[in-house]
């Protein structure tokens, strides 16, 4: 058990950091003011300096490495802001994994190159407006009629929704009750009777783009099936490298947070002296650290030990639900630390409050993840319908 990074992990590291700090902070804060995503230009640069698809297959055009690779570069940019940081969080641990670990070989060689390459962005898209954390009761319908799937439905909170070239469609595809008919179709931007609402309003996230999905007798290919009726539980085998993704981006903030007050406390006077020297202050940031380091740790244990796998539910769980719990608290005491200071918008401290808050509702909400861990402690699943 080694708790130390290898050379070339701290290599990877220092140059995402370099790129993220140097070359995307001011991008970060036009994303922020504009509510943009960013650019196809930015994310051909990502493509170009080997950020896209880091644990991604190199025959699939991604660099190979492990999935604790891919988080440590996430990190350093969700420092800046998770919206330079999403192009990295999809094409690392978002919907195509799933396509890359589980489609027709003839899928994933077209998809997964071309999202490594910054040529497509992909996203998932697995809500419904009567289907959230209750997922498998998502009314989507992919009906196979000879080579034609035909897709008719609605989602709801797709992160990338609009904009995103193509779509992980979580659809019912067979009569089974429950998770045993749910299966998952590719589906690109531009397919017949394909649609989008209008662009969601959110706290935060501002730069990924969220939009209501509609399909209407939306037709393709039977080779465009990224798993088939049956395999919801490969989908969530996927979707556990997600939620470390997704806690690594509450890391990402609480890690920024902590570091700006930090600075801070010892720059700002009062009462003739620096914040660090009060002992309120030093244990605030004492609480902080110990937060961030915590779900630091958590996480890179869910990805450490899948190898060059898929995390466990369980340690994937508790990665996200910790992550997303301390971020709330952390970007908290860094406002209270910075006062007034941290409450202008002008110092970027409120708005990792307002990012902060998403990440514990997106990707499955704090409270089913306790629920996801508790079931895996004891090695059966709970009903939590009414009976």
């Amino acid at each position: 058990m080694d708790f130390q990074l290898t050379e070339e992990q701290r290599a990877l590291q220092e140059t995402a950091r370099a790129f993220a700090t140097q070359e995307m902070t001011e991008v970060g804060r036009e994303l922020e003011e504009k509510d943009e995503p960013l650019s196809h230009a930015h994310i051909k640069r990502y493509a170009e300096m080997g950020f896209l698809g880091i644990n991604v297959a190199e025959e699939m055009g991604g660099l190979g490495l492990g999935n604790l690779e891919a988080l440590i570069v996430l990190e350093e940019f969700a420092k800046v802001s998770p919206a330079v940081a999403f192009p990295i969080f999809e094409s690392s641990v978002g919907p195509v994994r799933a396509v890359e670990h589980f489609a027709p070989e003839s899928l994933a060689k077209k998809v997964v190159p071309q999202v490594c390459a910054g040529e497509i962005v992909c996203a998932v898209a697995m809500s419904e407006p009567d289907a959230g954390s209750a997922l498998t009761d998502l009314k989507t319908t992919a009906k196979v009629e000879g080579d034609t799937v035909v897709l008719n439905g609605q989602k709801r909170w797709c992160s990338g929704g609009g904009h995103a070239d193509g779509y992980v469609i979580y659809s019912k595809m067979s009569a089974d009750p429950g998770a045993k008919g749910i299966g998952a179709v590719y589906v690109e931007k531009g397919t017949a009777g394909l649609s989008f609402g209008p662009r969601e309003r959110l706290m935060g996230f501002r730069g990924i783009p969220s939009a209501d999905i509609f399909l209407d007798n939306v037709e393709v290919p039977t080779s465009n099936i990224v798993v088939p009726a049956g395999g919801f539980r490969q989908l969530m085998e996927a979707f556990d490298l997600e939620r470390c993704g997704n806690a690594t981006m509450s890391l990402g903030i609480a890690a920024a947070a902590f570091e700006h007050a930090l600075a801070y406390t010892q720059e700002r006077q009062a009462f003739g002296k620096e914040l660090v020297e009060f002992q309120a202050v030093q244990l605030k940031l004492a609480e902080m650290a110990m937060r961030v380091e915590g779900s630091r740790l958590l996480i890179h244990r869910a990805a450490t030990n899948a190898e060059e796998g898929l995390p466990s539910v369980l340690e994937s769980s508790i990665a996200k639900c910790f992550a997303n719990e301390i971020v709330r608290e952390v970007t908290g005491s860094a406002m209270q630390v910075m006062g007034a200071y941290g409450y202008a918008k002008e110092y970027g401290m409120e708005q990792r409050m307002r990012d902060a808050w998403g990440w514990g509702i997106a990707g499955g909400a704090i409270d089913i993840q306790k629920v996801n861990i508790a079931s895996a402690l004891v090695g059966r699943r709970f009903n939590q319908r009414a009976k």
